[in-house]
């Protein structure tokens, strides 16, 4: 009696993934053809998930805040002080009560929710969809109730997610996997944008962490179709709305146009640093108070919607609708103080949405920052150096750069940034003027500062690492690993006599010792040891006297690069390896000659890897 077969299921994490029939899966891993396929796949169903992210924030935020259809809340007029106040509060008790039930399901399982940058740096593209989703759910109320974040996190991190579980199903190999996941964040970008360019170096820049050939195929694909079928099933504003491009400048640019490019870029770093530490700050502010978590996102609410009620809508969500107000024609109203004002009152929001416990990330909320910084720059610039008014750059045009400059500061990619102000505004020459500032900012951050948002709070949560660079297989090529197990020990008390009879010249050069404890108590050279018996004419030496580094030792779990630190500072070719540095049992030996050539091996598949070479 014959069964039918059910499709192969494999286990990942706690997860059960079905996984892609065999001839599909063969396809894509053997065909470059596969890949791209799979990738305008992934884009369509990011698309799809963008699509469905922002029809449900705006719901939200036409629910909680009575805005007519399709308007913006951060460019909203007639809003009731009353729910001003009280709509990011209202927004921070649901999103406590989403904390609380999800702690419930995961119980202690406490561990961070893999990001596609940490994913493609560490795992090797792989991502949990369920956590995903999870953040996607948190960020919808967080924008959606106007705390001042933005979606683009919401929407790379479920974007990514989908792309990771599709490359499990399909068994991807490690390197096409993070391709796909650079392919899920930049239809992601792509479609929130609708900037495909802008997309495509997001995931190269930021994601996968470089740019080859062999990803680009795949890439453009993915941010192409995530834009087009976002935009076919939502009708949506460009970033920006500039009628006459013309507009932003009253003479042609010129080379000497650079100079305010470049210190306003300058200008942007520092304010981007500023807005990372702060918030910091305030994380670090709300952690000293011990507010239960799912608390914290009310009381954040709550100065969040005070300070719109102090400065305007325009300090809530990700400021979409006033970046549109800002670029319209009337915007030449806003006079100094009003700009600065409602600099510090986004800023500030942001960092007390972020810091008090709200999803989201700062990608809008910088672009929408910067886009003032340009602003106020056009107009406190010429009063400070008069020279600068004979440029032919107008606010409109410093808006733009600001815009780049500052975002590029606090997010990274400068060639992701140059790109989305070249189809902004269609301009070639702000666009040069534009990769001026961004190179200016994006080089004072990383000398200064280091980390872009993303990567300074892997720091603060102990990650060394600084990009989407694959590093996973370096920690994974641990010592343990490398290590030698069959190795045979001594004990310290033996006689010279005996050691020598057992080990005579031409055998293993090295011998490990033990003390009568059974812990590690150096290494003996077997040549050094016959030449010091030769060299006593009196009483016969000792085992302890011919030990050599009875304090060096390494453990399993150091990688390959901190074992090569290691015998570059003790200046040996071989160290035991012991179980922990307390108990010091041994386990093992590695040599430095086989360490490096273990390294050396995967540095070079790494790199054919990275070229689309064939393995």
């Amino acid at each position: 009696m014959s069964q039918t077969a059910e499709p192969p299921r494999r286990r990942w994490g706690r997860a059960t993934v079905v996984q892609a029939p065999g001839r599909l899966r063969v396809l894509v891993r053997r065909s470059e053809v596969g890949l791209v396929v799979l990738a305008g796949v992934t884009g369509c169903v990011a698309g799809a998930a963008v699509a469905g992210m922002t029809v449900a924030t705006q719901a939200l935020r036409e629910t909680l805040y009575r805005l007519p259809h399709g308007t913006r809340l951060s460019a909203a007029d007639g809003v009731t002080p009353l729910a001003l106040l009280l709509g990011p509060c209202l927004g921070g008790i649901l999103l406590g009560l989403v904390i609380l039930a999800a702690s419930a399901v995961r119980g202690r399982r406490r561990r961070p929710v893999i990001d596609p940058i940490e994913a493609n740096a560490l795992h090797g593209g792989r991502m949990s969809l369920r956590d995903s989703l999870y953040v996607a759910v948190q960020n919808v109320i967080s924008n959606g109730s106007g705390a001042s974040v933005g979606l683009e996190a919401g929407y790379t991190q479920i974007c990514g997610g989908l792309a990771s579980r599709l490359g499990i199903a399909f068994e991807m190999r490690r390197n096409d996997l993070r391709t796909l996941v650079g392919c899920g964040s930049a239809a992601a970008i792509a479609a929130a944008f609708g900037a495909p360019l802008t997309g495509a170096f997001y995931a190269f820049e930021l994601i996968i962490g470089t740019y080859s050939i062999a990803t680009l195929t795949p890439v453009m694909v993915a941010a192409l179709c995530g834009s087009l079928v976002s935009r076919g099933l939502v009708a949506a504003q460009p970033l920006v709305a500039l009628d006459n491009v013309q507009a932003v400048t009253t003479a042609a640019v010129t080379g000497a146009d650079t100079l305010p490019s470049l210190v306003l870029g300058l200008l942007c770093a520092g304010l981007g640093i500023l807005i990372m530490r702060g918030v910091t700050l305030v994380e670090q502010g709300v952690a000293a108070t011990r507010i239960p978590r799912a608390a914290g996102p009310a009381l954040g609410g709550l100065c969040v919607g005070a300070l719109a009620l102090a400065i305007g809508p325009q300090v809530l969500s990700g400021g979409h609708g006033a970046l549109h107000v800002h670029f319209a024609d009337g915007a030449e109203g806003y006079g100094t103080v009003a700009l600065a004002l409602l600099f510090v009152g986004k800023a500030t929001a942001s960092a007390i949405s972020i810091g008090s416990g709200f999803r989201g990330g700062l990608f809008f909320a910088s672009l929408f920052l910067g886009a003032l910084a340009g602003k106020l720059f056009a107009t406190v610039a010429p009063e400070v150096i008069p020279g600068l008014a004979a440029f032919g750059l107008t606010p409109l045009a410093y808006a733009v750069i600001g815009m780049s400059a500052l975002a590029v500061a606090v997010i990274g990619g400068p060639l992701t940034m140059t790109f989305l102000a070249l189809e902004v505004t269609g301009s070639l020459p702000i666009t040069g003027l534009v990769l001026v500032a961004v190179i200016a900012s994006s080089l004072t951050v990383r000398k200064t500062f280091g980390y872009s948002f993303a990567t300074w709070r892997f720091h603060l949560r102990g990650e060394s690492i600084r990009s989407a660079h694959d590093v996973g297989w370096i920690r994974s090529l641990t010592v343990g690993r490398l290590m030698r197990k069959d190795v045979r020990t001594i004990p310290l008390d033996t006689p010279m006599a005996t050691f020598l009879r057992a080990h005579p010249l031409g055998s293993p050069s090295r011998v490990i010792v033990v003390d009568e404890a059974g812990r590690y108590a150096g290494i003996v050279l077997v040549p050094e040891a016959h030449a010091a018996a030769r060299d006593e004419a009196g009483r016969p030496a000792t085992l302890a006297e011919v030990l050599h580094h009875s304090d060096d030792v390494l453990t399993p779990e150091l990688n390959a690069k901190e074992a090569s630190a290691a015998f570059d500072r003790t200046e040996s070719e071989a160290l035991a390896v012991v179980d922990t540095l307390d108990d010091r049992r041994v386990i093992g030996m590695l040599t430095e000659s086989h360490t490096l050539k273990r390294y050396s091996d995967e540095l070079d598949r790494q790199r054919r890897a990275m070229q689309g070479e064939a393995d």
